[in-house]
């Protein structure tokens, strides 16, 4: 099993900046990927960015390219995410979770390990 706490969720202005973290504890060598999703009231979740443990490699959706850093540090097993110029249409629930997989791993369903979920609202 593999337990993760994501913490760094407040209220911001639209242009103000916020840092994710993600814990993973437990089996964590048995997963590779570590991804962030979002989920905004009425709407699917969506895919906003993954990691890989070993290479570091990172993958953005579109939405958050340019403006979002994932990283990660192996030595402390968590995972961040630094959301900068954050708009209105940012504000969500963001989760983190962590998959087996590797490759493009976009698709929630690919991960079979996720976080309780921090909130993140930014005001106009």
């Amino acid at each position: 099993q593999v337990q993760l706490v994501e913490s760094g969720g407040g209220l911001v202005q639209a242009g103000d900046s916020l840092r994710l973290s993600c814990a993973a504890s437990g089996r964590t060598s048995s997963t590779y990927t570590m991804g962030w999703f979002r989920q905004a009231p009425g709407k699917e979740r969506e895919f906003v960015a993954f990691i890989t443990w070993g290479a570091g490699t990172t993958y953005y959706s579109d939405s958050v390219k340019g403006r979002f850093t994932v990283s990660r540090d192996n030595a402390k097993k968590t995972v961040y995410l630094q959301m900068n110029s954050l708009k209105p249409e940012d504000t969500a629930v963001y989760y983190c979770a962590a998959s087996r997989s590797v490759g493009l791993v976009i698709n929630a369903i690919s991960y079979g390990y996720w976080g309780q979920g921090t909130q993140v609202t930014v005001s106009s």
